[in-house]
């Protein structure tokens, strides 16, 4: 597994872009994650205070203490912490601009979920006679359900390019051949952080 790149470090925390196909954490069937890697890699413990979805890339934060991670753990479920997600999706949203609200199952329950966007590109590409639009999408979370912005997109009929689970795996297919597009496109692109007191903000 190649190096994972570190942005930031302080004595409580590290910022890293995570790889898309790299597990967070491990589990059955899972050689190489995030929590195994990382220690190994920087040389000391590190411990968990969100996750990403494993075909997700993009920034996370990793605690480099158990109450560093409490603290962060909570610092991130609340609003001192912003994150914004950039996504290319096979479609449009109209409007370009609003809010999806939409449950989400999870464990055979139903869970509330609302997700921020704004369409800021589109292009059109031709490929074997069939005419695709991408759309750009820049998407805050206000809940942090798994597969939250995958679902909310792909019910609203602008499904993520590269999304063979939630997404059109037909047109997955044509974009692998016409623009070289294998993976989800869905990237954790920004985050604000409280950093000695003031916001700091790191981005891809």
């Amino acid at each position: 597994m190649k190096e994972i790149p570190v942005l930031y470090e302080n004595d409580e925390i590290l910022v890293i872009n995570k790889p898309s196909g790299v597990a967070v954490q491990g589990g059955a069937g899972i050689v190489h994650s995030l929590d195994r890697e990382l220690p190994v890699q920087v040389g000391y413990p590190v411990y968990l205070v969100h996750r990403l979805d494993r075909d997700t890339c993009g920034l996370m934060v990793v605690a480099k203490s158990p109450l560093a991670a409490a603290k962060w753990t909570k610092m991130i479920g609340s609003k001192l912490v912003r994150k914004e997600y950039t996504a290319i999706c096979v479609g449009t949203l109209s409007p370009k601009k609003g809010t999806i609200r939409s449950g989400v199952v999870q464990h055979g329950d139903e869970k509330t979920a609302v997700t921020h966007y704004q369409v800021v590109g589109e292009k059109e590409i031709e490929f074997e006679s069939e005419k695709i639009i991408l759309s750009t999408v820049k998407l805050q979370l206000e809940t942090g359900r798994m597969h939250q912005i995958r679902i909310h997109l792909s019910k609203n009929g602008c499904p993520i390019a590269g999304d063979d689970k939630h997404g059109n795996f037909k047109i997955n297919k044509l974009l692998r051949k016409a623009a070289g597009i294998k993976t989800l496109q869905l990237s954790a692109t920004s985050i604000s952080l409280p950093i000695d007191g003031r916001e700091t903000v790191f981005a891809l």
